[in-house]
């Protein structure tokens, strides 16, 4: 009588058969929703395409969209793909990705009439007007005499050192600036 006889009973296999089913449902139902999801048009992140197409410029924006959404958005794999292959595959011809905003024609030519007041000259970008007023032999003596002794002395205080570098940037600026000016009076 000392058998001991394990039986299963009804609630331990009910127990069973739901973690079974909890088990096969997270490892083949999650995944290929996650897939269907990253496969949505929209997940083409205009950002990553644009970003792509700066990359590689020979490659169409519409086959760059098409293998984001096929790889779930990842540049670096669209990325390698194209230096592999030496291109990516051409989408089938019923796709039609969105056009982002930064595509458009009018769009383009505003970036780059956004980019022009970007690049403002270096007397307004450094606030040096008030330096160009003054007489152009004071800042030239101050680069010779003082830069040869400023460059042998590097100070270890980073304020000090900001400072210098700063006053000789825009020396530099305003040096440029005066031999511009003096080549357009010989021009004519």
């Amino acid at each position: 009588m000392s058998e001991q006889q394990q039986t299963l009973s009804i609630p331990s296999l009910l127990l069973l058969a739901a973690f079974t089913a909890l088990t096969i449902r997270y490892f083949f139902f999650t995944k290929p929703s996650a897939t269907t999801h990253r496969s949505n048009p929209r997940t083409a992140n205009p950002a990553d395409v644009e970003q792509v197409a700066t990359m590689f410029p020979q490659i169409s924006r519409r086959e760059i969209i098409w293998d984001l959404q096929q790889n779930g958005g990842s540049v670096a794999a669209t990325t390698e793909r194209i230096l592999a292959r030496g291109g990516l595959d051409a989408p089938p011809p019923s796709f039609q990705p969105p056009i982002p905003a930064s595509v458009t024609p009018n769009t383009a030519g505003t970036s780059s009439g956004q980019m022009k007041p970007a690049q403002v000259d270096l007397i307004t970008r450094y606030n040096l007007g008030s330096k160009i007023s003054s007489p152009s032999s004071t800042p030239s003596e101050g680069i010779g005499g003082q830069g040869g002794s400023q460059t042998q002395t590097w100070s270890n205080n980073k304020n000090e050192r900001q400072a210098l570098l700063q006053k000789r940037r825009e020396e530099m600026i305003l040096n440029a600036r005066r031999k511009l000016e003096e080549k357009e009076r010989r021009r004519p």
